[in-house]
């Protein structure tokens, strides 16, 4: 089973952080070169504990439906979401957040199974690892200008 792990840091508030890593618009964003949509379960705002997403999306030139759920959630701390159904075996991924020195950390857990047995990890080995990684990396810099900037409140409704 392949495991990605990510750290970023950004120099940002840690509810700011966590709120836009749950953002479906700040997904949108982030994913504008596979022009993916949320077509089912929640579609806008941010994603909640066993709420469900379902994202229609153009990857390694095949669209695909993905639909994940919120499985854990502790505020401005952690979330988890797992695959409910898509092209994966299986798919878990991790965000935690720590904030020290004015930076916030956010770390990424990404474990998955490809289909088709021995087939799948030759296709991860080939370039399925780096094709998720990158895709991580794309979401978390598009999250990180967000949240270094202004531009988290056209994302996020904070009320003063």
């Amino acid at each position: 089973m392949p495991t990605i792990l990510l750290f970023t840091k950004i120099k940002a508030a840690k509810k700011i952080v966590f709120d836009l890593s749950r953002s479906i618009e700040l997904h949108k964003i982030s994913t504008k070169k596979t022009n993916e949509k949320a077509i089912a379960g929640r579609t806008s705002g941010l994603i909640e504990l066993n709420e469900t997403v379902t994202w229609r999306a153009r990857h390694l030139g095949v669209y695909q439906n993905f639909t994940s759920k919120v499985t854990g959630c502790r505020e401005a701390d952690f979330f988890a979401d797992i695959m409910i159904s898509g092209a994966f075996k299986s798919f878990k991924h991790e965000h935690y957040f720590s904030f020290k020195e004015n930076v916030t950390t956010l770390v990424d857990v990404l474990e998955y199974t490809s289909p088709l047995g021995v087939l799948g990890k030759f296709v991860d080995m080939l370039f399925l690892k780096k094709y998720m990684t990158n895709f991580l990396l794309e979401r978390n810099k598009t999250i990180k200008e967000f949240a270094e900037t202004n531009k988290w409140k056209r994302i996020l409704n904070y009320k003063n």
